[in-house]
This record gives C-alpha cells, sequence and structure tokens, in this order.
C-alpha cells in the first residue's frame, strides 16, 4: 500500500483569519492522523496574505504537540532565505522535542517575490549556494568532529532527515548526488515530473541516510462524493492559479458554479498546464487517477495538495483519498525506467 502524505500550505479562506488557518492545520494533522497518512508537511511562504506557514518552524512545532504520531515537517524551507545554523538549530530543536517526527525539506527558491527576498535580508544569489549550504546542514546535524568550533545546539548529531524538494531536474540531480529523498512539486510545476525521476533513479548514489531511492510526489486532490461536487471544490483551486498567472495575492476564495467566467483563455490554458496532475473527483475517479499515477511514475509516496475552502470539506477530501489508497491493491510496476 503506498503511503500518503499531506502538504499544507495553512491558506487562510475568505471570511477567515491566520488564526482560524493555523487551528484548521492542526484539525487537518489529526485527521490526517487518524486516517493513517504518514506525514504533514508545512510550506515557507513569505508576504502573502493567503497562507499563515510563514513561521514554518514554529508551525510545525505547534502540529506536532497537538498529534502524537504522524511524522511533522517542512516541504519545505526555503534554505537561501536563512542561515543553515539558524536551521539547523531550529530543527534540532524540535526534533529533540518531538523525536523521530520531524523531516526537512529544502528547497532552493526564495519562496517570495524579490522585493520580500529583500527584506528577509538576503542576497539574491543565495540560491547558487544551495548545494554548499545542503552539505552544511548535514555536517551540523552530523556527529560531532575533532576541533569543530561552531555546533548546533541542539541539532548536532541528530540526523534530522534532509529531502531535496524540486520542480525541475536540478533538484533530481542534486538528490541523487546527495543520497536523499526526492520530492517532487508537481501539484504546480508538472511538466519535468518524469524526467526529473528519471534522473534521480538513474544517478542516485547510496548515502548514510538513505540506501535506495525514495521518491515522493506532490499532486493536488480534490475528492467528494460526486465527480460534480468535487469539480466545483476544485474551483477555489482553480481560482487561486488564475491569480498566480495574473501576479495578484489574496485568501483562498470559495467555489463557484461557472469557472469560465472567471479565467480568460489564455488564464485556463496556463493555469491548466500546471494543474494537469490534479486528482479530481469521487472516490471511484480518484482511485483509478491514483492508480494510473502510481503506475506511470513508479512513486515511492503520494503527498496530496488540498487548497478547499470549507475545512469540513477538506477532510472530507482527505478521507475519501485514504479509502481510495484502500481500495487500490497491488499496482503494476511503473512504466518510467
Amino acid at each position: 500500500m503506498i503511503p500518503l502524505s499531506v502538504l499544507d500550505l495553512a491558506f487562510v479562506p475568505e471570511g477567515a483569519t491566520p488564526a482560524d488557518a493555523l487551528r484548521n492545520s492542526l484539525d487537518l494533522a489529526r485527521h490526517a492522523e487518524a486516517h493513517g497518512y504518514r506525514r504533514f508537511w508545512l510550506a515557507e511562504h513569505h508576504n502573502m496574505i493567503g497562507v499563515a506557514s510563514a513561521a514554518t518552524a514554529v508551525v510545525i512545532g505547534h502540529v506536532a504537540a497537538g498529534t502524537r504520531t504522524i511524522r511533522v515537517g517542512a516541504g519545505g524551507i526555503m534554505l537561501p532565505n536563512h542561515a543553515p545554523l539558524v536551521i539547523a538549530e531550529q530543527f534540532g530543536t524540535l526534533e529533540s522535542l518531538f523525536p523521530g517526527r520531524i523531516d526537512l525539506g529544502l528547497g532552493r527558491a526564495p519562496g517570495t517575490d524579490p522585493r520580500t527576498t529583500r527584506a528577509l535580508r538576503r542576497s539574491a544569489d543565495a540560491a547558487d549556494t544551495f548545494p554548499q549550504d545542503v552539505l552544511e546542514l548535514q555536517a551540523l546535524f552530523g556527529d560531532p568532529q575533532p576541533g569543530q568550533a561552531v555546533q548546533a545546539v541542539p541539532g548536532t548529531g541528530l540526523k534530522v532527515p534532509l529531502w531535496i524538494l524540486g520542480s525541475s531536474t536540478y533538484g533530481a540531480q542534486l538528490a541523487a548526488m546527495l543520497g536523499l529523498p526526492y520530492a517532487f512539486a508537481s501539484h504546480f510545476a508538472p511538466e519535468q515530473l518524469l524526467p526529473a525521476l528519471r534522473i534521480y533513479r538513474e544517478r542516485f548514489q547510496p548515502s548514510a541516510q538513505l540506501s535506495r531511492p525514495h521518491a515522493m510526489i506532490g499532486v493536488n486532490v480534490v475528492a467528494a462524493e460526486t465527480d460534480a461536487e468535487a469539480r466545483r471544490l476544485f474551483t477555489s483551486v482553480q481560482q487561486q492559479f488564475t491569480n498566480l498567472v495574473r501576479g495578484t495575492r489574496g485568501l483562498l476564495r470559495p467555489p463557484i458554479d461557472d469557472i469560465e467566467a472567471y479565467w480568460a483563455p489564455h488564464e485556463r490554458a496556463q493555469a491548466s498546464r500546471m494543474l494537469s496532475r490534479a486528482l479530481v473527483g469521487s472516490l471511484e475517479t480518484v482511485r483509478q487517477g491514483l492508480a494510473d499515477l502510481i503506475r506511470e511514475t513508479g512513486a515511492d509516496e503520494i503527498m496530496a495538495a488540498a487548497a478547499i475552502h470549507d475545512p469540513a470539506a477538506r477532510r472530507r477530501s482527505y478521507t475519501i483519498l485514504a479509502e481510495a489508497r484502500d481500495a487500490l491493491g497491488a499496482v503494476p510496476a511503473a512504466l518510467v525506467a
């Protein structure tokens, strides 16, 4: 049975506040834990009024404290925004508080716009040192070395599991070279999914953390009792991606009856490309889509995102996805090399 995990951006729905969004995240994490999900990850984004997880490590602590067994982590921390030592201390603290339950996914993008990057006091070319920063972070989580002048306290020796996140083949190459698990962001950038997975698997070098490749793929999943109901809920996601194309930001909008009245043809084309891997529908529709996705990609794990306006409908969507997983049975080997 393929593991399922949750990616939550702590979206702030219209009519709600960031405090509501954070309470909803904890509620969803408890729901996911009860339905056998493996991980619950939160993502770092800044200067976005519709996303409440900017202080990602703080929110991870909030969710981990309110759950018991599910792994909680970052999907991800945008490492160019931070000194590796600070991240080692933050996640070393989380691992000390919640041993064996913390993941650290690392991204190379800033997760924001250039003006906000400057407000974070980070250089515009900080992403250029991403591989070196990952290695530095690994060393800070490793065993102390003779003469080591700087240590993460807590953090040293805790070996917090690192993941490389990516939406292109760059991250696949780095994850393979370092022998780390790889999470591909096909929930918003699906075009290079199959090439990235192929590169990752072909070039993977075993490491102390991981003996064989482990690929997790992100996918938008909106499930409901009927296909029609799911498609209506999905219009919140479609509006969100349309706004991304427009370069506008806002709160998570409620579903609408006619998405065609919301977007222009070129916006529809671009948003639909980004959402081409989404699974939207009833239990049977999602089950078939999940089986096809696993067969095509050979994914070791699926991480589902669900930007659904109503928290109860979002919980129900994750319940249906878990039922679809349970109904899958064995899926034939992937068609990708």
